[in-house]
């Protein structure tokens, strides 16, 4: 995964868990209308609406995006706060201090952020990567879902680079059949998305989905921080415990290759429906 490049002091903060000193940081008295993001990886953690004035000497934030994740300190006496994604350090969180009404009071480190200034429309904007058999079906019932922006159909989890679909077919690269959720998460989450994935494939199936049998057809979840993991293995329990035998696999994100022209919106383009998907409500 590729992350911005860090000065000295930028490493010292985010990767050693560091702390740069009070009232000296960019955002501490900063104002402005947009989104603050991870300094390391570019992740959305905090709007500027959710930012006040706490005299803490750091900015603090009552509310955060769900890219931020809680980790309490070794000796319990406070809670870390961390990005999601990277991991790199932002600061600690306190709660029952009444400076809001949330009564909540993020902790930051300036150094820690990246503002991105103006209305941005993309700030609710998200991904989710699924690979349930052919990516025509999974992409098809996708599309459908409210919240849900765009869906591209590709290749993920091989070793070879730039795959194509004869490359695929061979059960030889290594990769699945996989589909690029792109979100609204203010309209969807991410729990809805998958409950939505296995709603639409067999997920007990260990060799392919319906006809379709080999490796690349196998049935994944490619999630991008340990929230989406939790929440994966959450669902996963709740199937168990319905007493499904899931044979989904929980993979780290890796390249997403766009598949070819001619696999994208598939369905729409030939007005056919899918032939070894259907939606079965579980949840």
């Amino acid at each position: 995964m590729d992350y911005n490049e860090l000065n000295d002091e930028e490493k010292r903060v985010i990767e050693q868990k560091g702390t740069e000193r009070a009232f000296s940081g960019e955002y501490n008295d900063f104002y402005e209308a947009g989104v603050f993001v991870c300094k390391k990886c570019n992740t959305p953690l905090y709007k500027s609406e959710n930012k006040f004035s706490s005299g803490c000497g750091w900015p603090s934030f009552d509310d955060n995006l769900e890219n931020v994740k809680r980790v309490p300190d070794s000796d319990g006496s406070r809670i870390e706060i961390v990005c999601a994604k990277c991991e790199g350090h932002l600061g600690h969180v306190f709660e029952g201090e009444h400076f809001t009404p949330k009564n909540t009071r993020h902790c930051v480190n300036s150094m820690s952020l990246k503002f991105l200034a103006g209305d941005k429309k993309d700030i609710n904007k998200s991904f989710a990567y699924f690979a349930a058999g052919c990516f025509w079906g999974v992409e098809y019932y996708f599309q459908k879902k409210q919240g849900v922006i765009k869906v591209k159909s590709g290749y993920m989890g091989g070793h070879l680079d730039n795959p194509t679909y004869e490359d695929i077919c061979t059960g030889n690269s290594g990769h699945l059949e996989v589909v690029q959720v792109e979100y609204d998460s203010s309209k969807v989450s991410y729990k809805e998305l998958l409950q939505l994935f296995f709603e639409i494939h067999d997920f007990t199936q260990t060799n392919g989905q319906g006809p379709d049998i080999g490796s690349q057809y196998l049935s994944a979840i490619f999630y991008l921080n340990s929230i989406e993991y939790n929440t994966a293995l959450e669902i996963i329990d709740t199937l168990e415990s319905k007493s499904y035998d899931v044979a989904t696999t929980l993979n780290e994100m890796q390249t997403f290759y766009v598949a070819e022209d001619y696999h994208q919106d598939y369905y729409i383009r030939h007005q056919t429906m899918p032939y070894c998907h259907a939606h079965k409500k579980i949840f």
